[in-house]
């Protein structure tokens, strides 16, 4: 689809419609229109991601899991684009976008199987929730997302006016992610070709142990110039925000105008996975100083000076409960898997060989019937 390219903008001040301390700011380019109940729904989603997220940390603390990349902190920036998006939209996670997931309807069990070990294929279909697996190599998804959203163009999903045809496409990743090859390719084939996709970088200020200052010496959303598309930084702890930069940007990839580089500029307050050890890198100050700026927080404070009742809170906090109660449960009945049939899924049709590999396995296995009774 051919269409009439200007001057790509990037915004260097951070978009901010709620601040740390749950007041209402007015952006000039951006605004969130809905009302308290709508905020307070948002308000629900992030706590039940941090819910599931917490319980799937201690899950593999209890030996349940393997590993488990935590995402707190960082739950505004994953439930306000989250719930920006429309069914036809398809988005292509990180192994860290719980509350992504969770906007999409996957249930929270299919979440914990991949760190289990117990799925082969990982934890839900793409196709019934429009939302990849998650994607281990880091960067790796922002390839599949942009030959998605090429996709979308062959088949005219872009640009009819439809607002229940036009699609669009979100590919998240991290700061660490931004300095890998494949990253800078994806938003440069991506800016050549218009493709529909919003590529939303996490900035929680780490890669692993890796500081921002040593990734990269402007901000992110700044490197959008270079491929000639639009780049926005948006408080990533602004759950009102983040809805509203990337509605905006969902939006115009809808309409046939290409991709947009978001910014979300949040903070990890856990480790990188379960098997990190962040005080070995950062200190403790930093980690207080971003507390204060806790996504969740702010959100709850401006519902209770703006009338929310107390029984919505506690209601919520039971459901919280139950949602974590029940990951629980389905984690444990979660089935081990025929390793046998891992061979099946190595290509369409199995050659030779891995069925020779199979059978061999297959015997192996059997040889050890009975010697445990």
């Amino acid at each position: 689809m051919n269409v009439p390219r200007t001057g790509p903008t990037v915004s260097a001040d951070l978009v901010q419609l709620l601040t740390p301390q749950g007041e209402r700011v007015e952006h000039p380019a951006y605004a969130y229109s809905g009302d308290l109940a709508s905020i307070a729904a948002l308000y629900r989603d992030m706590v039940l991601a941090r819910r599931i997220d917490t319980e799937a940390f201690a899950l593999q603390r209890h030996g349940e899991l393997g590993l488990w990349p935590p995402a707190l902190g960082q739950e505004a920036a994953q439930i306000g684009s989250g719930r920006a998006l429309r069914p036809q939209d398809y988005a292509f996670p990180t192994y860290r976008e719980h509350g992504v997931a969770w906007c999409r309807g996957v249930p929270p069990v299919g979440l914990v199987g991949i760190f289990r070990g117990v799925e082969l294929g990982g934890g839900w279909d793409p196709a019934e929730y429009n939302i990849a697996l998650p994607q281990i190599i880091i960067g790796a998804q922002t390839l599949h997302a942009t030959g998605y959203a090429m996709g979308l163009t062959f088949d005219h999903a872009v640009g009819t006016g439809d607002p229940e045809r036009d699609a669009a496409v979100i590919a998240y990743f991290g700061d660490g992610a931004s300095s890998q090859g494949d990253v800078n390719e994806a938003l440069d084939w991506a800016a050549v070709h218009q493709a529909p996709v919003v590529f939303f970088c996490q900035n929680n200020q780490y890669a692993i142990s890796v500081p921002l200052d040593r990734q990269t010496a402007v901000p992110i959303a700044q490197r959008a110039t270079g491929f000639g598309i639009p780049g926005v930084r948006v408080d990533g702890n602004d759950v009102l925000a983040v809805h509203a930069v990337t509605t905006a940007a969902l939006q115009r990839a809808r309409d046939g105008e290409g991709p947009t580089l978001v910014e979300a500029v949040t903070y990890r307050m856990g480790a990188h996975t379960t098997s990190d050890d962040p005080t070995r890198y950062r200190d403790a100050a930093e980690v207080e100083e971003w507390k204060a700026k806790d996504p969740i927080d702010r959100v709850r404070t401006y519902l209770e000076n703006n009338g929310q009742p107390l029984s919505f809170f506690h209601d919520l906090e039971a459901e919280a409960d139950q949602v974590g109660s029940d990951l629980r449960t389905d984690c444990a009945a979660l089935p081990d898997p025929d390793l046998a049939d891992m061979f099946d899924q190595v290509l369409v049709e199995t050659p030779d060989e891995l069925k020779e590999q199979q059978a061999a396995y297959v015997a192996w296995r059997d040889s050890f019937e009975g010697s445990l009774a």
